[in-house]
């Protein structure tokens, strides 16, 4: 009961906290949405990307973290891929100024989060995470399977 209440609490969190990224841009997916940006400490919660996009939530310590720049590498190669299921990557790299999505996940390290379009929290891993293991992930999900077959 508890260990589901939390999860409810974390969803609920992230669905009403509030985004206002400011986009470091390094590219641009078909909705004319920054691919890679920052996550500002002063987002409160993720409802402009609702129902248009996937985030997936990066935190680090720095970015000189190797998981972190692991991760962007990985991501970077499989851009097209990450383009074509809405996926926003966001990075928070700065524990001592933590907003409240930071403080919503509590990452002591590295953590990646995926969020759906829905507003809720679909995976949390704390370890560089293989593209294609996000994608089978996302392809399972209901949404994805209507938009694949649109």
């Amino acid at each position: 009961m508890r260990a589901g209440l939390k999860k409810f609490t974390r969803i609920g969190a992230v669905t009403v906290l509030g985004l206002t990224a400011v986009s470091a841009v390094t590219s641009v997916n078909a909705s004319g949405e920054a691919t890679f940006r920052p996550l500002p400490a002063e987002a409160r919660d993720l409802k402009e990307l609702r129902w248009e996009a996937r985030p997936v939530l990066l935190f680090a310590p720095s970015g000189d973290s190797s998981d972190y720049a692991r991760q962007m590498e990985l991501f970077r190669q499989a851009e097209a891929a990450l383009r074509e299921r809405d996926i926003v990557v966001l990075s928070d790299l700065d524990p001592k100024n933590p907003g409240p999505i930071r403080q919503t996940f509590s990452p002591g390290g590295f953590k990646l989060v995926l969020v759906g379009k829905d507003g809720g929290v679909k995976l949390e891993k704390d370890a560089v995470l293989q593209p294609e293991e996000l994608f089978a992930v996302i392809d399972r999900m209901p949404m994805r399977q209507r938009e694949m077959s649109e």
